[in-house]
C-alpha cells in the first residue's frame, strides 16, 4: 500500500473519510473541525505541498 507524500492530498483523504463516516454512521464531528480540515487541504493542494 502506497501512502501519498503530498500533505494536501493526505488531508483531503482524511476529510473525505470523516465526511463519509458522518453520513453513514451519524458520528457527531463538529462542523468547525471538518471545515478547517477542508480549508487547510485546499490551500496545501493549491500551493503544491
Amino acid at each position: 500500500m502506497n501512502i501519498t507524500k503530498n500533505l494536501g492530498m493526505l488531508l483531503l483523504a482524511i476529510y473525505l473519510i470523516l465526511v463519509g463516516l458522518m453520513a453513514l454512521v451519524h458520528i457527531a464531528i463538529p462542523v468547525i473541525v471538518t471545515g478547517i480540515l477542508a480549508l487547510v487541504a485546499g490551500i496545501l493542494i493549491l500551493i503544491g505541498r
